[in-house]
């Protein structure tokens, strides 16, 4: 795993569920608890898209839900990027191929990271944040580059 340097800021995450049966939600409860406590590495759970830096779905997305993901990706400020939690945001799980599932996230907005499981432990989850950590530096990097 890479080294992070560039990024100077506390990284905002702002989490979306949909339609999921709220055990990734609760694993990502758990990551804020005294136990794992990322507040302290500057991971913050944010209450508005428009100021996060990170996206957190979870849960296989039904069809009314698609267009309201995709405008909670779009009011994020660039760069940004998507981390997708579990079994059935990742590939649809038990709800694969079910009438009113939209598909697999990657299919309704462009995805970064991974964290399979069901649910996946609050380790995994961490780990993917720092994934996508890594993504927006290097973004960032390259938007830095732009304006040289």
């Amino acid at each position: 795993m890479g080294k992070l340097t560039n990024f100077k800021r506390s990284l905002w995450v702002f989490h979306a569920s949909g339609g999921s049966c709220n055990a990734c939600d609760i694993e990502i409860i758990a990551s804020l608890t005294p136990r794992y406590d990322v507040e302290r590495f500057g991971i913050k759970l944010v209450g508005s898209p428009r100021h996060a830096d990170v996206l957190l779905v979870t849960g296989a997305i039904p069809r009314d839900f698609a267009d309201k993901l995709r405008r909670i990706y779009e009011q994020m400020p660039d760069p940004k990027a998507v981390v997708v939690v579990g079994n059935c945001g990742t590939t649809g799980g038990v709800f694969y191929d079910s009438y009113n599932i939209a598909g697999p996230i990657d299919e309704i907005i462009p995805v970064d990271v991974y964290v399979p499981g069901c649910p996946p432990r609050p380790e995994a989850i961490i780990d993917g944040v720092v994934k996508a950590w890594l993504k927006i530096e290097k973004l960032e990097k390259e938007l830095e580059g732009k304006k040289e």
